[in-house]
């Protein structure tokens, strides 16, 4: 379910910190979303722009394309969206990948500092298709370490600017 929300954020071209409760149950981050809402159940969003929180992937999917999509729906095909906001899709390519790849992220690293949660969010510019991105956000997630993740694919104002920042053409 994360993913499929991670996937929109991109696709949207947002900048999110992200929280990682490694298999929703272990660190300080989990903790935190228990004693706010009584609840373990992950993805949840917070937006400090609106006020808004909520759990269920489709809900945030659909809050998140109305409220930082295009104004306008004539602009863009939401047919296109298919592959995310098709839930029964999703979830079955989201499974088998994960399971191929054995469940990245969903548990703490065993040697993972106690501290972790407790460092300021790093900052990792990328994009969540990105077969270079990946195995790092992952790994930012199996070590319960804050993130902010800023969205760059292809096309993304947030791409010219790292290049400004950088100076170079990249791949990610």
């Amino acid at each position: 379910f994360c993913k499929r929300v991670r996937e929109m954020i991109n696709v949207l071209d947002l900048t999110v910190e992200y929280r990682p409760c490694p298999g929703a149950r272990q660190g300080k981050f989990s903790e935190e979303l228990y004693q706010l809402t009584g609840r373990r159940t992950v993805p949840y969003l917070i937006d400090p722009n609106t006020g808004v929180s909520m759990f269920e992937s489709d809900d945030q999917i659909e809050y998140l394309v109305n409220t930082y999509g295009p104004r306008d729906g004539s602009t863009y095909d939401s047919k296109a969206l298919w592959p995310i906001t098709f839930q029964a899709f999703s979830m079955v390519t989201s499974t088998i990948a994960a399971i191929v790849r054995d469940m990245p992220g969903s548990k703490r690293q065993l040697n993972a500092r106690v501290d972790n949660e407790d460092m300021r969010p790093l900052e990792l510019w990328g994009y969540e298709a990105s077969p270079f991105v990946k195995p790092v956000r992952e790994k930012l997630c199996s070590l319960a370490l804050p993130h902010v993740m800023v969205s760059c694919s292809r096309g993304s104002a947030n791409r010219d600017r790292l290049i400004e920042r950088t100076g170079n053409k990249f791949q990610v």
